[in-house]
């Protein structure tokens, strides 16, 4: 089931799966008190999460911070995490969804339909690349 989950689970998620060997507060965006955090539950618990933001100017959602607790990656509770995204945006009828994704990590993207941008930077030691899908 997917449903909003509180900031401070997302935190704790975010800093086991992304940077387990940083600061809790390395997780933190800037944005975070704007976005909208979602995760998919199994037995009530989150076991996925994803920070979204809404662009009401320019009619774009940004996702953010995708990430599954390690024991229960590869059992597709992210990728309905992004499809939920997708048919949100649909939704909102706004024409754009992006993110920045960490190269590694471009053909799980592909698979919904993101497309690679020109826009590629360095951070925290990753690359990554900015993917979007367009026009719903």
């Amino acid at each position: 089931m997917i449903n909003e989950v509180p900031y401070d689970q997302v935190l704790e998620i975010r800093h086991k799966v992304m940077y387990p060997d940083k600061p809790k507060d390395s997780v933190i965006l800037p944005d975070d008190k704007k976005g909208l955090h979602i995760g998919y539950y199994k037995d009530d618990k989150p076991v996925s999460i994803v920070s979204l933001f809404l662009n009401l100017e320019t009619k774009e959602l940004q996702f953010r911070k995708l990430a599954t607790l390690v024991e229960f990656q590869n059992r597709g509770y992210g990728s309905q995490l992004v499809r939920w995204i997708l048919d949100y945006t649909k939704d909102l009828q706004f024409p754009r969804v992006w993110c920045n994704a960490r190269v590694e990590k471009i053909d799980f993207y592909k698979k919904f339909g993101f497309t690679e941008t020109d826009q590629v930077f360095e951070k925290n030691g990753f690359k990554y690349v900015v993917l979007e899908k367009c026009s719903f």
